[in-house]
């Protein structure tokens, strides 16, 4: 049975709506954690170390999407629920069309840059080689993996979360299948990793603009548009906090992997890696339960449905807590296990990444409310106050702590910071939760 983004949300229903959302976050994360399962593995040390150095940039550099997926489908479901179907097809056409012309120019930018940008980032001799090897490949299928995390959005505002999902699952599926082949097979190293994950990323982008270009029974069609220069203007606006959530989490790792270098080598870079690789599957549950439930409020926003927004509303609390503490106390059993396969053939480094993770990992109970927070005032058409969470969240206090404690707890003061910065940030999403109310009527 076909869902409506008018229909009244039952946990069920809720359920059934934001899982696919949940599983292609899932899906989407396993790009960059099985190119390091195998690079880690297959490849060597120093150029998992290079991997792990790269990746924030390109994750900074792939904001885009993230900003007019967000922001965009945001004010495209609040067209909808305002009963202007074909405005909203023009505004999704001109967006998607934008985000292609963008995407080619910062890709070709950021593949002339490379060397330089990697140098910057702290790129040793021994690394400066993969370094560029990595980013530049990947700056080939980088317009389409902006258009792939726009997708994401607009395929559950459009009603069909589940093919949505297919595509995650089929961009991923090529992603391993890829990966195996070019890395054990045919033992290209980085360059394999590289490859395998451009083919899934150029998948994920291209696929959608087919099914979209032609009929379907979806709420959205991409076709005929203008230039609507407000409405490029609100997008940006509105979806500023993701892209000010995913530049400063980049800039943020890049911080991480300074005080890393600077405290234990490589390895700590090595280490901080495999973290993240695990975090971004548990991260995945709460970035996909909020992209999910945002067209929901979107729409019932614009259909000034004030009954539904409070059921929304009240249900996501509940949803959250409940699997923030859930996913703690798992990540706290498979810490053992999910670092062993990344890292288990030196001890050494395995210690290390086990007991950063285990400290890590507490953070888990606290970040789902501060996204979904977050994308809640996005939904809302509030990009400023979606903007100042971000920023303070994911920059502001993160930097702040990160350069602080280990100055008083070394090593540990790193994998700290991150549940030191989700607590400062809780204050403030529930401060802003608490003032707005009345304003949105949620509560």
């Amino acid at each position: 049975m076909r869902i409506q983004l008018s229909d009244h949300f039952t946990y069920k229903r809720l359920f059934r709506f934001i899982i696919p959302s949940v599983i292609m976050m899932i899906c989407t994360s396993v790009y960059s954690i099985v190119d390091g399962l195998f690079v880690s593995n297959f490849v060597g040390t120093t150029p998992f170390a290079a991997l792990n150095l790269m990746l924030p940039l390109l994750m900074g550099i792939s904001t885009i999407g993230f900003m007019i997926g967000t922001g965009g489908s945001a004010l495209v479901a609040i067209k909808l629920g305002e009963g202007e179907r074909e405005k909203a097809n023009e505004y999704f056409s001109m967006l998607i069309y934008i985000l292609i012309g963008a995407g080619v120019v910062v890709a070709v930018t950021a593949f002339i840059f490379m060397r330089p940008v990697a140098y910057a980032m702290g790129a040793t001799e021994d690394m400066i080689g993969y370094c560029v090897l990595y980013g530049r490949i990947l700056c080939v299928s980088l317009p389409g993996f902006m258009l792939q995390i726009a997708f994401q959005n607009f395929f559950i505002v459009a009603e069909k979360p589940e093919l949505s999902l297919r595509m995650s699952l089929i961009s991923g599926a090529a992603n391993v299948v890829f990966d195996f082949l070019f890395i054990v097979v045919f033992d290209w190293g980085l360059a394999g990793a590289g490859a395998a994950t451009a083919i899934g990323e150029i998948l994920g982008g291209v696929v959608p603009i087919i099914y979209f270009s032609r009929e379907n029974n979806s709420l959205l069609r991409l076709g005929k548009t203008r230039f609507y220069g407000n409405i490029l203007l609100k997008t940006c606006t509105n979806g500023s906090s993701e892209l000010m959530t995913n530049i400063s989490s980049s800039l943020v790792n890049m911080l991480y992997n300074f005080q890393l270098m600077r405290l234990a080598g490589e390895d700590g870079v090595a280490a901080y890696g495999v973290i993240m690789y695990v975090t971004f599957i548990f991260a995945a549950v709460n970035i996909g339960y909020s992209i999910g439930s945002a067209p929901v409020v979107s729409y019932n926003y614009g259909a000034g449905n004030h009954a539904e927004l409070k059921n929304i509303f009240r249900k996501s609390i509940v949803v959250l807590g409940c699997a923030g503490f859930g996913m703690t106390i798992l990540a706290e059993l498979l810490s053992y296990p999910l670092t062993k396969g990344f890292v288990g053939y030196d001890p050494e480094l395995f210690e290390m990444t086990c007991h950063g993770f285990r400290l890590y990992a507490l953070s888990f109970m606290l970040s789902g409310f501060n996204i979904w927070g977050s994308g809640f005032f996005t939904a809302l058409g509030n990009g400023a106050i979606s903007a100042a969470i971000s920023f303070l969240r994911t920059l502001v206090f993160q930097t702040s702590v990160v350069l602080i404690l280990p100055i008083f707890f070394q090593l540990n003061g790193v994998w700290m910071a991150i549940v030191t910065a989700e607590l400062l940030a809780l204050f403030v999403t529930f401060a802003f939760l608490l003032k707005k109310r009345k304003k949105y009527h949620y509560v």
